[in-house]
């Protein structure tokens, strides 16, 4: 099954079912969750009965989950970026964090911020969490998931590199575009072969399968879990393959009117334009 927040033609905020081109509203029946996150935290979303129907052309997409309580993000998990960041060898994934308010949707302009050019971007899997708990074992890991999109992790790099610390260059509003929408596993099937891959302008950027992570999704959610409780509809972004615009010669940086788009087969095709933040 797949599953996007949109707004309604009449403006109002809802959830759905995605099929083909149509979505099947979900959020206006009697005591339905008012959202995504509540659907997958009530253990209701299977059983929702299907509300009104509008083709795909006629909402306005919301980010996948627009109200996660925490994302948190994976720096370095593909061999191939940490070589070409020259990042040493660790024994645990890196993890930071993302705001809410930096989110958009499929559609949404990423907006390069007044005070810097250098706007990177980073093709990700994102990993929405259905069942939450503390001390999560690899085990029994994968089967807290409720579901997978596609994520942009778009970075403002001279802002990232200030200090050590990454969270300026990953918290600029409309930075974080995250859809079109969320796949539940059993629909997506095995990714491990699945590439990653970010075109910008059509250019093929980042391509590598989700094989490659240096630590997989399990061992992420076991980890994450060890030392904060995970809610439903948390979202964990899992890491970026090689091939970013900062590392190339001479440096890509996203501009105005650029195409970014981030596929991962099943999970979507995520496509975004870069504009200037206005005046």
């Amino acid at each position: 099954m797949k599953y996007v927040s949109f707004v309604r033609p009449d403006g109002q905020a809802a959830f759905g079912r995605l099929e083909d081109a149509t979505v099947y509203d979900l959020s206006a029946g009697d005591n339905a969750p008012t959202d995504l996150k509540s659907a997958i935290a009530s253990k209701t979303l299977r059983e929702l009965s299907d509300g009104d129907s509008y083709s795909l052309s006629d909402v306005t997409l919301l980010p996948v989950i627009p109200n996660p309580a925490k994302i948190f993000c994976v720096g370095h998990n593909y061999e191939s970026h940490r070589q070409e960041t020259g990042r040493d060898k660790v024994d645990n994934p890196s993890i930071f964090t993302r705001f809410a308010d930096t989110l958009i949707a499929d559609g949404q302009p990423i907006l390069r911020p007044k005070v810097s050019t250098d706007l990177d971007y980073e093709g990700e899997l994102a990993v929405i969490i259905g069942q939450g708990g503390r001390a999560i074992s690899q085990q029994d890991a994968l089967d807290h998931v409720a579901g997978y999109a596609c994520f942009n992790d778009a970075s403002v790099r001279d802002w990232q590199w200030h200090t050590r610390q990454f969270t300026p260059g990953k918290n600029f509003p409309t930075t974080g575009p995250f859809g079109p929408y969320m796949i539940t596993p059993d629909e997506a099937g095995d990714l491990s072969e699945v590439n990653v891959t970010t075109r910008l302008n059509g250019e093929i950027m980042q391509q590598q399968p989700i094989k490659d992570m240096i630590f997989p999704v399990a061992q992420i959610i076991a980890y994450i879990s060890a030392f904060t409780p995970l809610q439903p509809g948390d979202v964990i972004v899992s890491g970026t393959p090689g091939g970013v615009g900062a590392k190339r010669t001479p440096p890509v940086w996203m501009k105005p009117g650029d195409k970014i788009e981030v596929d991962i087969g099943p999970v979507g095709t995520l496509t975004n334009i870069i504009e200037d933040e206005p005046a």
